[in-house]
Order: C-alpha cells, then structure tokens, then sequence
C-alpha cells in the first residue's frame, strides 16, 4: 500500500518517495542527481526555477541564526567574510593541528580548543562543527531536490574522494544524517565518475581506467579494473589539500608580491576580493590570453604563462600520486586505457596537457560536464542500492593497513592496504600470562612493523576471560571494514564465548601528508622493521621457551638429576643474557642449545606417563 503524508501547515498531500538520489557533497560546490524515470539517464537536477543545477559550497550565517547556502551565501563573502563559510569539507574529520597551516588563509575563524579534537568555526557567539555546517549543505540540495521533483528525499548515496579515511568518511555519513537524510551508502568519487561515463556497461569487456579528479579542493586518482560489471579499485593515492583553490592561492601570492603587500596587511574583507579576483583570472586567462583589473587603487594583471609557471608544482604533485597509484596497482603506464578527467580544475588546459602528456599512450575521457560527472555516478550507484539495477557490483580499497599490537610492540597486519571493501578478515591469539582473565587489544593503522611508528585508533579490554594457563585461551580477533570503509572490530575466546565489539571512531583523521610519510616510511625502512621484527619475535619466542622450561622443571624436579637441573639453568641464563645483548643471532643459538638439551627429558617425561597410563592395560 502506498504511504502518503499531509503538512498540517499547509494542508496539502505530500508524496512518500522510494527514490535514491545520488550527492556529490564538493569542498566548491555541490550538487544533487537521479536517475531519470524515463530516459534511464542520470541527470544533474537543478532549482525550481530550473537556473542552477550547481549549489556553491558556501554557507553565511545569518544575524537571526540561520543560514543561506549556496549563490545567496555567496555574494556575502566580501560583504560579510566573517561569517561566510567555505571549503568546509577541508575541514571534516579533521583537528586544529590539521589546518593550522591554512588557517590564515580562511575569512572565518576557525577554534584552537584542543589539538586532538575536531575542529570548531565561530560564527558570531555560535560554535560550529563541519559536520553540522556541511549538514546545512545537504538540507538545501535536499530541498532543491524536493521542490523539483515535489516529493520527500530521505535516501542518499553521498561521495567522498578516495583518500578518505575512516573520520572523514564518518563525518560525512554524520552530516548526512543531521540532514535528515538515510545515507545508504559512501562511495568513492572516482569510482562514481567511471559509472558516469558508463565505462564497464558492456558485460563482456574489460578495461583499467584511471580516474583523475581535481576539483576545487582535492585530488584523487584511482586505477579501476572493470569486468563483468565489477569496478574493482586496485590502487588509490590523493591529496586532500589541493585543489583549484590552492591555484588561487597561488595567483594571490604571486600578485602580493608584485605589489609588494603582506596578506597579513589585508582586511578580511580585502582577502576575501583578492581570493576572488585571483579565481577570475583562472578562469578568464585560457580564454584571453591575458587578465587585467584593479584591486582596489591596484592593478593586478596575469598573462597564461605566468599561471602555468605558477601552478605547474601543483599539477607536478599530481602527477607524482598519479605515479604511486600506479606502482601501488603493479600495472605499467601502457595498461592504463583509458583516464577519466573529473572535477572543474581540470578544464584548466595546463593541466589537460601535463596529465595527457604522462598517460601519452591512453584515451582522453572528457566530454561529460566535470562539475556533474561525481553526481551522476552517484545516482547510478543510488539506482543500484534501490534495487533497480543488478548487473553492477563496486569494489573499493582502504589506503592504510589495519592491524593489533602484539607482543614486543609489533604491528600485526589484518586487513592489508589496498584490500577491497566491505572485508571480514580474522586472527587467533593468545594469551602470554597464566590465569590471564583480560586482554588489551590496540588497533592500528599503517606501513610500519612497530606500532610506535603506526597511527593508533582505538583501544578496548576483553575482560572475562576464564583463567587458564598461558597458550590455552583462543582469542578471535575480528576485523570487519564496511563499504563505506568504516572498521568494526570484534573479539571473542572462542572456548568461553566472551565477546567485546567496538566502532573504530577516532577523534580526527591523518592528513595527506602522514598518509604520503607513512607509506614513504614503510619503503625506506623495510630492512630497518624486517631486522627489528626478526630480533624481537626471536625475543618472544625465547622468553616463551623459558617460561615453558621453567614451569616443566617445577612440575618434574623429582625426576631430574642435580647435574641436570644445573645444565637447564645455566642453558636458561645463557639464553636470558642473548636476550639482554639484542643479537638475534646469539638468540637463536642460545635457543636451539636449550631445546636440543632439553629435548630428551621431555621425551621421557612423556614415555614415563604413556607407560603408567598403559599399565594393565591390553590393547586388542
């Protein structure tokens, strides 16, 4: 039976509605599509009024408390830039030490509370988080959607890019849900543009595709395996602090020091004219040649050579995670067929050419709108999750490992890098202390074999573990990464049934620059962790072996001789001092000693309890 609801406001009837749509929630601007009834299309939709189908990602804070969003909001960055937000999606999952670095470079005012929290915008008295105000995003393209299509939304498929992590996704599905919307689904934008262009329709074909998108704040790229209707990600690389803005940036930059002028000399109001006029002159310069216009008394001026030479390192930084993609994925530049351009930045021609001339020998794929192409896939995709469509499965990757401390602050490995998502995997453990009746388990992230090296996540106890000698107790450690790459871990002993689960939320997510660290890291000191992992596994197991031949001689001194209770101690001593000297060498030397010696008795041991257990008996 169809549902339908009245606004006792108004009296009407209004609609329920089973539609999903599909959001590309952008740091510039954002937009919202569906599937078309009719054509089986995607289609970006725009305003009642059918004017705009882009809604800039900007937000003003009205004296009354509440918001303009959009081309309202817009026109308030120089009248108002105090309490003017944009590029809030910078700004998810993220904590002050983050965007320190970028902080100046805001007209609004973001709060140092704590270095280790998730940062705050005032606004006025107001103290916002981005995730309430990218929330306000959402309701008004929800809105939007709702007066077009003059029914209620309440199912989304919101993108993210790639890079992602696990706060940054969180905070995404966050907002969504303040907005009022069920978010069935994250998806990766790069992924969502390759479903827009339709690559991977044709059942019987295959491709490897990478994705280039460089929009106004972030830049992913992604290699995709497409087959049968499955996108499989193989490799992912990105920054999310870079982007058309920071071309902006650099133009501001370039036209401060030819007026030989601090930004901060300028108003708030100044800086906020320049950011635009520096955005302007991207624009107009391709088309042009050159830009000319006053700032202020100020004549600022900008041929096409000057902004290539200016955002050449920019579109070079590109190239280079394009580049680790491309190493992580274990294909050649030639098996890339084609590159998928998305993102408004990359109408810019230089960047057209530099990404061209590296993937020389690929197919050029950029005939859609990029500033719609992330929404597009996202309505295909929302089809997909409504049961509409499926002939198409998508498989994404997380970019960091996930793993426990174990003993001798080793980084045990779960779920690797560049594994698809959603992903179950599991381990046993045990414990290392007799009677031990809780278990603390540490969760990790990234390259390195020493966790002090790694990003911690969380922490939690298993506690009631039955008390049972070292080495008997199971431990399942259950890792369990969703599609929107968001880590669940469980454990449980297995002989009791104790369980402990947790949703892995850390307070603020890695910015770009420690993801490249840790990646770049794990490389130059693999040999460095390879040695310290061989020592100190050596070293566990050793002091394993001397808890075990301690507790062999107190249950067996009776049937041991002096001589050889003396030669175990001195082999026990031995093996302790190789411990204290660090030589896995000398470990493992001391070690073999004590088991070859030691070796015999428990052989006897064993033949003395099978003959007492066989006395008498007969066997037939």
């Amino acid at each position: 039976m169809a549902k339908i609801s009245i606004n006792l406001g108004s009296g009407t009837v209004e609609k329920s509605s089973d539609i999903v749509v599909g959001i590309d929630l952008g740091t510039t601007n954002s937009l919202i599509a569906i599937m078309d009834a009719d054509t089986k299309a995607p289609i970006a939709l725009s305003d009642a009024e059918n004017n705009h189908v882009i809604t800039p990602s900007v937000l003003y804070r009205h004296p009354d408390g509440h918001f303009l969003v959009g081309d309202a909001a817009k026109e308030m960055l120089v009248k108002h830039p105090e309490q003017t937000v944009y590029s809030v999606k910078r700004l998810l999952g993220k904590s002050f030490n983050d965007v320190a670095d970028f902080e100046s470079s805001y007209g609004y005012k973001i709060i140092d509370e704590d270095d280790d929290r998730l940062v705050k915008i005032k606004l006025d008295d107001q103290f916002y988080s981005p995730i309430e105000l990218s929330a306000e995003i959402l309701k008004e393209l929800k809105s939007k959607a709702e007066a077009r299509l003059k029914q209620k939304i309440g199912k989304a498929v919101i993108t993210v890019p790639a890079y992602f992590n696990d706060a940054q996704r969180q905070a995404t599905r966050d907002a969504g849900k303040l907005a009022g919307l069920e978010v069935l689904r994250i998806v990766n934008e790069p992924t969502a543009a390759s479903l827009a262009y339709g690559i991977g329709l044709e059942a019987d074909k295959q491709k490897v595709v990478a994705v280039y998108d460089l929009g106004g704040g972030t830049f992913d790229i992604s290699i995709l395996r497409i087959e049968d209707g499955i996108f499989e990600v193989l490799a992912t690389n990105g920054n999310t602090f870079l982007g058309g803005g920071d071309f902006d940036q650099e133009v501001m930059k370039f036209w401060l020091d030819s007026l030989e002028v601090n930004f901060s000399d300028l108003t708030t109001t100044e800086r906020q004219q320049l950011r635009l006029l520096a955005e302007e002159a991207k624009k107009k310069v391709y088309t042009s040649g050159t830009f000319s216009e006053l700032f202020g008394t100020m004549k600022v001026t900008l041929s096409e050579a000057e902004l290539n030479k200016l955002i050449d390192p920019l579109v070079l930084q590109t190239i280079d995670c394009c580049k680790n993609a491309l190493a992580d994925s274990g294909l050649n530049l030639s098996e890339i067929e084609e590159v998928v351009f998305v993102g408004g930045s990359t109408r810019v021609p230089h960047v057209v050419k530099t990404v061209s001339d590296y993937f020389v020998k690929s197919t050029i794929e950029n005939t859609l709108n990029p500033d719609e192409t992330v929404a597009l896939g996202a309505a295909i995709e929302a089809d997909i999750l409504a049961g509409n469509r499926r002939d198409l499965l998508l498989l994404d990757v997380t970019p960091l490992s996930l793993g426990i401390e174990t003993l001798g602050g080793l980084m045990d490995v779960i779920i690797p890098r560049n594994s698809r998502v959603p992903f179950k995997a599991g381990r046993n453990y045990t414990t290392s202390i007799d009677g031990q009746i809780n278990l603390k388990i540490s969760v990790y992230q990234g390259e390195r074999d020493k966790v002090s090296e790694n990003r911690k996540l969380a922490e939690f106890i298993l506690n009631g573990i039955p008390a049972m000698p070292a080495g008997i107790p199971k431990v399942e450690i259950a890792f369990i990464l969703d599609a929107d790459g968001i880590l669940k871990v469980k454990a449980k002993e297995l002989r009791s049934g104790v369980e402990q689960t947790i949703d892995v939320k850390p307070q603020y997510g890695l910015t770009d620059a420690e993801v490249e660290a840790m990646l770049k890291d794990s490389l130059s000191n693999a040999q460095k962790d390879m040695d310290y992992r061989i020592l100190q596994e050596a070293i566990n197991e050793s002091e394993y072996l001397i808890k075990s031949t301690e507790k062999f001689v107190v249950n067996n001194r009776t049937e041991l001789s002096d001589d050889e209770l003396a030669s175990i101690e001195n082999h026990v001593k031995t093996l302790t001092a190789a411990i204290a000297s660090q030589d896995k060498d000398q470990i493992q030397n001391a070690q073999d000693a004590l088991n070859e010696f030691t070796k015999p008795f428990a052989e006897r041991m064993m033949d003395d309890t099978i003959s007492t257990a066989l006395k008498g008996k007969s066997i037939e």
